[in-house]
């Protein structure tokens, strides 16, 4: 019997996973964490076989709860999941120590059999990413701007792009408005960028929003 440890801030999301999970006969929701601090301060204290981490969590977001487990239980397997397109975030994690990587939009189907196939020791990444990963391979061009950005100007950049504020970012973030200002500067100065404009455009060109 799989033991995995659930965390996503969302309940009802939580409770949906656990559904579907208790629906096979193989494997149990054993915890369940609503941000990155509850889970780094429970994970270690009992033996889990696998970790569902959402990405998108206030304070630490998924991927730098990800490094934390990583450096601690680097066997301990990673499933993230994501409302953001593969596109945004797949790759970060996969280089971070994840074993998978799905979007909620996906099916429960889907979910199992990568829960299944990381569990033994596998990576789990969609079709359409499998692809995306190969042709990146191919490529000669030099690395794109916004692989320069630390995880979390990387996240605070997506949702510049997709049209939020600071305050709102801010917000969902748990960060203040100054700080969040200050990652805008970074991230433009970083991206060789002069305004949110040139960003939301530059993310539109390379498919980081849709």
């Amino acid at each position: 019997m799989l033991k995995i440890f659930v965390a996503d801030d969302h309940a009802i999301v939580r409770r949906g996973l656990r559904q579907i999970i208790s629906e096979t006969h193989d494997m149990r929701v054993a915890a369940e964490a609503e941000g990155g601090d509850d889970l780094l301060s429970r994970v270690f204290q009992e033996h889990y076989d696998l970790v569902l981490l959402d990405i998108s969590m206030p304070g630490a977001n998924g991927l730098e709860v990800l490094k934390h487990l990583k450096r601690r239980r680097p066997r301990l397997p990673v499933l993230m999941l994501s409302i953001y397109p593969e596109e945004q975030y797949a790759m970060r994690a996969l280089k971070a120590g994840a074993s998978g990587y799905l979007t909620k939009e996906s099916a429960p189907e889907e979910l199992i059999a990568a829960i299944r196939k990381i569990s033994k020791g596998g990576k789990y990444v969609s079709p359409d990413l499998a692809e995306k990963i190969i042709a990146q391979l191919d490529t000669n061009d030099g690395k794109p701007l916004h692989s320069t950005l630390s995880n979390r100007e990387y996240q605070v950049m997506c949702m510049f792009a997709s049209g939020k504020k600071v305050k709102e970012i801010a917000d969902v973030l748990s960060l203040s408005i100054q700080t969040i200002s200050t990652y805008r500067t970074r991230i433009l100065d970083k991206m060789k960028l002069n305004g949110i404009g040139d960003l939301i455009r530059y993310a539109v060109k390379h498919r980081l929003v849709e």
